[in-house]
């Protein structure tokens, strides 16, 4: 037993909390698949998938599951929530299935989804119904995205060009919406034989890569696909051609196919925001998405504490720590968060409210780089001071 008449005085190390950013490359996928092992997908549920291949085994060689998992596999090896869907008699009964319904808290179709975070640890934001698009279940998925903060990529129906555009205008508001025109084609036949993959599938997996590799503010355009030999149908492109079939798509908001540096990359940044939006591009999408869930999430441990001006302070902090560190890593180009007074009464405080705000500023990507071409004599004016050898 130690003896002391004085002061002991011990340091001790305290852990800063902090706020982490939350996990983006998680896909959601609603596919059909009669003859998958039931025990593996059960109808209706959501189940997390870490090995593709073995999930692959398993889906059965009908519906659109296999072609789905196998389009992904080629782009990313990733989670996978996928929920498996009856396909009805009629196309009415099968996109009532797609989207599905909520009786009583019980989750059907699509709806399924949001049953991920609590029953399997996992939130899904990239969503998709690769081969089973229509204009009902395309808007039912935005309506699951808003909820789970997440995107959508879909195929945009129509034999041509023409017709994509106006599948396009179907969705005057849609920011968490990416819209797909035309199909590709894999090596996934027999023997190697081209085949149609599903091309939203194809977007989902590439999305997954690219957030693990560059990051959630990079958008999907310009990044190198593989696998994939070609596209369904005919689109020109020429970066310089205003007029090329490739720049009247994204003109349109619909993202497309192009070859580029003898590769095929997606092409095209714009989502289904409302015209003039400061949504109109993914990467201003995701970010809000994003930043919005990192904070909330990593904020909760301050929900019931006593609302002293300590914890004001500590909150506000937190956050523009977050802040710095996306700064830093380039993923925003600032933000600041903030407590204000004015929207802080004393009535409100009374009532255990608190507001806090913060602005920010997305990282747009660069769509249109303009360059001055200019001829000039100028390096004609030393012409007269050359010597020839005699």
């Amino acid at each position: 037993m130690s003896f002391l008449h004085g002061i002991n005085v011990r340091e001790v190390t305290r852990q800063q909390r902090s706020i982490a950013t939350v996990a983006t490359a998680v896909i959601g996928l609603v596919a059909t698949a009669p003859a998958a092992d039931a025990a593996a997908f059960p109808l209706d549920t959501a189940v997390k998938v870490t090995n593709i291949q073995d999930a692959m085994a398993k889906a059965g060689n009908t519906g659109t599951l296999l072609p789905a998992l196998r389009a992904i596999a080629g782009q990313v090896d990733t989670t996978i929530v996928v929920v498996r869907v009856q396909p009805g008699g009629t196309d009415a009964l099968t996109t009532s299935a797609i989207i599905g319904a909520d009786v009583a808290g019980t989750k059907t179709g699509m709806q399924a989804l949001l049953t991920a975070p609590a029953q399997l640890n996992v939130q899904p934001r990239i969503l998709g119904a690769p081969g089973l698009e229509s204009e009902a279940v395309t808007k039912a998925l935005g309506t699951v995205a808003k909820k789970l903060r997440a995107r959508v990529y879909a195929k945009a129906l129509g034999l041509d060009r023409g017709q994509a555009i106006a599948h396009r205008a179907l969705f005057p508001d849609a920011r968490e919406l990416t819209l797909l025109w035309p199909g590709v084609t894999a090596p996934y036949g027999p023997n190697g034989a081209s085949i149609t993959v599903p091309v939203a599938a194809v977007a989902m997996g590439a999305r997954a890569a690219i957030d693990a590799t560059q990051g959630w503010h990079k958008t999907l355009s310009n990044v190198a696909l593989a696998d994939l030999d070609g596209l369904t149908d005919d689109v020109t492109f020429d970066l310089q051609d205003e007029t090329c079939d490739a720049n009247v798509l994204n003109a349109s908001e619909l993202v497309t196919v192009v070859r580029l540096g003898g590769e095929l990359r997606f092409w095209g940044n714009r989502t289904c925001a409302v015209q003039g939006s400061d949504f109109a591009f993914e990467s201003a999408v995701r970010t809000a998405q994003i930043l919005a869930d990192s904070i909330a999430l990593g904020l909760a441990w301050a929900l019931d504490k006593p609302l002293l001006r300590s914890l004001v302070k500590d909150i506000v902090e937190q956050v523009n720590a977050l802040f710095r560190a996306e700064k830093r890593a380039g993923r925003i180009h600032g933000a600041v968060a903030f407590y204000d007074p004015a929207k802080n009464p004393t009535a409100s405080l009374k009532a255990g409210k608190l507001l806090l705000g913060f602005r920010y500023t997305p990282v747009p990507p660069l769509e249109n780089l303009g360059i001055e071409q200019e001829i000039t004599d100028e390096f004609l004016l030393d012409f007269a001071v050359l010597s020839v050898a005699a």
